[in-house]
């Protein structure tokens, strides 16, 4: 089986964030950058999928700068055989220029399933997949928290809200990946870093077009209120009782 996962880096969102200049992006100065936690889970499991088996391909594809390159590099380490890097100045916000750059370096390629995660950890549009799909004209289930492939076609649960979806599909498709398709994503050991570094890399121009939503401005959240310490114990209950009976006539 030959599999394609689309991975996207993204800043730790862990990080303390600032806003760079421009006042509509983030200032990378100091972040820790990584794979997006939905694209690690897919790249975890098209490893499975290949090493269940014993054969296949995994492929890895990101859209950005050279900086992309360690972010492909880390999924190389994880296992996966070969990467491709689609490179731009940068990525653009629009979803629909990234999908478009995608498929068409997709398109032909062979591949049985192509994986997103279900949403990008730092811009959350999760809608990259679903457009893929579309302009492949392939298939698409997204937010899969269980799968099963076999005989050329798959099985695939969607968590909902009290409910679980069952969806069967044919392939090729392409599926958008949610928490619990796997326990956890492997981390890279020291001969898998090594092998990375040997694995091909292709760099192409990436297909954006011209993308038609952008970010306008960019504003950092409102600092949280200091707390207050009203009394220990029981003596502190008929003044916590009269706060909160203010806090709700001023609501």
């Amino acid at each position: 089986m030959k599999i394609a996962v689309c991975i996207k880096r993204v800043p730790d969102m862990e990080s303390r964030f600032k806003i760079a200049g421009d006042g509509a992006s983030v200032d990378e100065a100091g972040l820790k950058f990584t794979i997006s936690d939905f694209d690690e889970w897919a790249v975890e499991y098209a490893l499975q999928v290949k090493e269940k088996q014993g054969s296949g391909e995994v492929v890895v594809v990101s859209l950005g700068p050279d900086t992309v390159q360690e972010t492909i590099r880390k999924a190389l380490a994880m296992g996966a055989d070969r990467g491709i890097q689609l490179k731009a100045d940068k990525i653009p916000f629009d979803g629909l220029a990234i999908a478009r750059a995608l498929a068409a370096e997709l398109q032909g390629g062979g591949y049985d399933l192509i994986l997103f995660g279900k949403v990008a950890v730092d811009s959350s549009n999760g809608v990259t997949g679903v457009m893929v799909a579309e302009l492949l004209n392939l298939p698409v289930v997204t937010s899969v928290s269980k799968l099963e492939i076999a005989n050329g076609r798959g099985i695939a649960e969607r968590a909902l809200e009290g409910a679980i979806e069952v969806v069967e599909f044919p392939l090729p498709a392409v599926l958008t990946v949610d928490q619990g398709l796997v326990a956890q994503a492997r981390y890279p050991a020291l001969k898998g870093i090594m092998a990375a570094k040997k694995k091909p890399l292709e760099v192409k121009p990436a297909q954006l077009g011209q993308p038609q939503v952008a970010v306008s401005k960019m504003e950092l959240p409102a600092e949280r209120a200091a707390g207050r310490i009203i009394g220990e114990g029981a003596g502190a209950v008929p003044e916590l009782v009269r706060l909160l009976q203010h806090e709700a006539k001023v609501l």
